[in-house]
């Protein structure tokens, strides 16, 4: 059933499974595995995305007010605020880091990779220990 609580432990599941793949290619670059390096990212890439639409979708398409109200019976409205703070910035900068690695363009993609980092650690923070951690009472 998708339900407010149900897409927010989706959400969470989806951060921790995609930053696993994240550190997964910084394991690969640093063994000098290049190649790997931009194949996880691009699975990182396409997960993201399609959780970003997905998640986006559900919760703007199946029945909004219930997520508003699920929001402020567990006073997490703010939480999210927070949450979207770091992942919208992410999911801007992302396209431009997986193009920038693609065409080799290094000192670009390194640039927007210090950005893209801070900016997911912020959105793992947040997106796993802030928001609610079960259905309200």
């Amino acid at each position: 059933m998708l339900t407010p609580w149900n897409i927010i432990l989706t959400l969470k599941i989806a951060v921790v499974a995609v930053t696993v793949l994240l550190l997964s290619s910084l394991v690969a670059l640093a063994a000098g595995r290049q190649k790997m390096h931009g194949r996880i990212n691009i699975a990182f890439f396409m997960l993201t995305l399609i959780t970003l639409i997905g998640l986006e979708g559900v919760t703007r398409l199946i029945d909004p007010e219930r997520f508003s109200r699920y929001l402020q019976q567990t006073d997490s409205a703010s939480a999210l605020s927070v949450h979207l703070t770091f992942s919208i910035p992410a999911a801007l900068v992302l396209p431009f880091m997986l193009y920038t690695g693609l065409t080799h363009k290094r000192r670009i993609h390194l640039t927007l990779a210090v950005i893209f980092s801070i900016l997911w650690i912020g959105t793992f923070i947040t997106g796993v220990f802030f928001l609610p951690h079960g259905s309200p009472n």
